[in-house]
């Protein structure tokens, strides 16, 4: 199949569209908290802070991980995965699918890191005081995170098999 074909095939796709909604949401969820609170700090995450590393490494480190988990890292890597197996036309598995994961969430990464890029120049100040977008020192740790998150739909996937594991031991054990 030709990449045209691929990638009208992905965006056919329901799981490309779940996660990327999904990705998007959770990505904006601390966005919007920090808008509608006026601060940078975050109620819940906030107690789980990591010591500012110069520009290098945020104070916001948890969030960082959990949300880039998503989006652009997850989002990513199954648009990647989708497309790379639509091209090839059979179902990816190991070091392939891993690979096609890796290239979708840098590629995404990069987009999104030119965006902030882009924004950051922008310099538009947001309610707390500061710049509404990235800092560009942290641009590599967001691409390290998107590295990492080619593992966070097999996670998820592993964590329903061991949901649906005890859903049904409990609904065995109730008759």
């Amino acid at each position: 199949m030709d990449w045209r074909r691929a990638l009208l095939s992905t965006l056919r796709s329901r799981r490309f569209w779940i996660w990327q909604i999904a990705g998007v949401i959770i990505y904006g969820l601390p966005v919007v908290v920090r808008f509608a609170t006026g601060s940078n700090t975050l109620p819940i995450l906030s107690l789980l802070a990591t010591p500012w590393i110069d520009h290098y490494v945020p104070g916001n480190l948890v969030e960082k991980i959990l949300v880039g988990a998503f989006f652009p890292g997850g989002a990513g890597a199954i648009a990647g995965e989708i497309l790379i197996s639509n091209r090839t036309g059979s179902a990816l598995a190991g070091r392939r699918m891993y690979g096609a994961r890796l290239f979708g969430a840098l590629a995404y990464a990069g987009a999104w890191t030119a965006f902030q890029f882009w924004g950051n120049l922008q310099n538009i100040t947001g309610p707390y005081g500061g710049n509404i977008f990235e800092y560009p020192t942290v641009y590599p740790l967001n691409l390290l995170i998107a590295a990492f998150a080619i593992f966070t739909p097999t996670v998820l996937h592993y964590i329903k098999l061991g949901a649906t594991r005890v859903r049904r031991m409990f609904a065995d054990s109730k008759n």
